[in-house]
């Protein structure tokens, strides 16, 4: 994955994701750069996922405790 998207956030990886999508869905580019714009959102697709994945663990980790007050369990990295 570029080192440019592994530092981006799950709101502006989507949103680039977005143009691109909306860029190839449009049919104006050249052959060239559609074959880059893909290859470009398949990556950032995976960066959303990966920051999905890595949120869904976190609001899994969340617990109640017994005296009713929220806590986190320890996730393995």
């Amino acid at each position: 994955m570029s080192g440019d998207i592994a530092s981006m956030s799950f709101e502006e990886a989507l949103a680039e994701l977005e143009r691109i999508v909306k860029g190839l869905e449009g049919g104006q580019l050249k052959l060239e750069d559609a074959i880059t714009a893909y290859e470009r959102g398949a990556a950032l697709r995976e960066h959303c996922e990966s920051k999905l994945r890595a949120a869904e663990a976190r609001v899994q980790a969340i617990v109640q405790r017994t005296d009713g007050a929220l806590d986190t369990k320890k996730i393995a990295d």
